[in-house]
């Protein structure tokens, strides 16, 4: 049970996002959230029991301070799902870029679907948003992406992308493309490893580029950059590099939404020194927060020790990536022709009638904007 606040005190969001360990706050969390430099909390499968314990510490983190905290998970589809019982099973993205090649206005369909029921269900819960759409092209190299990413065509991990963010606007949801400027070409994962994608940067714009580009000019909301080296570019990883973030992204790209680093604890951070100077290096090259996962000593450590006041325009780009407010109820979105329709739909991917019957909600009890 959470203690009853006096008054919840005015912080503006700071540059860090952290994690929790459990699936309640404990009291040691609660002050590590409530520091000036937090600005949100991502949430993991760890975090998870079932759809009222995740409403729950949505409930409490929001309570620590206003604005609240952002709340982000990373809710792709596939093998990428925090929130798994109690929530709908989404395909991996590839199974709708398979469609795509045959039937490409039904797999639009089947992406819009699927970012409406992922956002429609995390709204419910509290949790703002989600890391997603993967933007990175599927080169059948890479295994960390493999089928996270829609195809390997630029032209239609667009166009599903798009049909994706649509769907998760509908449901009140911005969306975060990931991994700028694309990790689908290296072999090497990036948790374990310093990926080194040795393109030029004529080739990295003529492929991977493309998506990224086609959505910015849709008015995306938020970014991930990939901890890869692309050293004709920059000898920098492109979440350290002001070439890539600021010179590229901001300036020739045009991008105006927030800027999250990959998680900095990551073996493909490492070459940025210790937690503080790599969350140092993010920032000044162009992300506007940082991630901080599964290591609480650390985020303690930088909290500490990390000097960063958020420009006007970070703190305006990071208030508009909270969830639209007065978003419906898990028993009303069972009541929703709309939902139950896209959850039927989404069931239709390499299921059977009895798992079809299953997905049913009624069983358990449809220009980009920031709107």
């Amino acid at each position: 049970m959470s203690p009853v606040h006096s008054a919840i005190p005015h912080l503006p969001l700071g540059p860090v996002m952290a994690d929790v360990a459990g699936t309640v706050l404990s009291e040691a969390e609660r002050v590590r959230l409530s520091h000036p430099l937090v600005g949100g909390v991502i949430l993991f499968k760890r975090n998870y029991e079932n759809p009222e314990q995740i409403a729950a510490l949505c409930r409490d983190i929001h309570s620590l301070r206003s604005p609240h905290l952002l709340i982000g998970v990373d809710q792709e589809g596939g093998r990428v799902l925090r929130f798994r019982d109690g929530f709908t099973p989404i395909p991996p993205m590839g199974a709708i870029g398979d469609d795509w090649d045959n039937h490409p206005q039904r797999a639009r369909r089947m992406a819009r679907d699927a970012g409406y029921v992922i956002g429609a269900e995390l709204r419910a819960v509290g949790v703002d948003f989600s890391f997603a759409p993967v933007l990175d092209l599927d080169y059948g190299r890479s295994g960390v992406i493999g089928d996270r990413a829609f195809h390997r065509s630029p032209q239609a991990v667009a166009d599903l992308a798009h049909a994706l963010v649509l769907g998760l606007q509908e449901a009140g949801m911005s969306a975060v493309g990931k991994h700028f400027p694309g990790h689908g070409y290296v072999a090497a994962d990036s948790h374990l490893a310093i990926p080194v994608d040795e393109r030029s940067l004529a080739d990295i714009e003529f492929a991977d580029l493309l998506p990224f580009r086609h959505m910015i000019d849709l008015g995306l909301a938020g970014i991930m950059p990939a901890h890869v080296v692309y050293p004709r570019v920059d000898r920098q990883p492109a979440g350290f590099s002001r070439k890539w973030l600021n010179d590229i992204l901001r300036g020739q790209m045009g991008f105006e939404g927030v800027v999250f680093s990959d998680d900095l604890t990551m073996e493909g951070a490492s070459g940025a020194g210790g937690i503080t100077e790599r969350a140092v290096a993010a920032l000044s090259a162009g992300c506007d927060m940082v991630l901080v996962c599964n290591k609480p000593d650390l985020v303690d450590e930088l909290l500490a020790r990390l000097k960063w006041n958020l420009a006007p325009v970070s703190l305006i780009r990071l208030a508009r990536m909270h969830g639209r407010p007065h978003a419906p109820s898990r028993t009303a979105l069972h009541e929703s022709s709309r939902y139950v329709g896209a959850v039927r739909h989404l069931a239709g991917i390499g299921q059977g009638d009895a798992d079809l019957a299953l997905l049913d909600p009624t069983n358990t009890c449809g220009r980009l904007d920031n709107a």
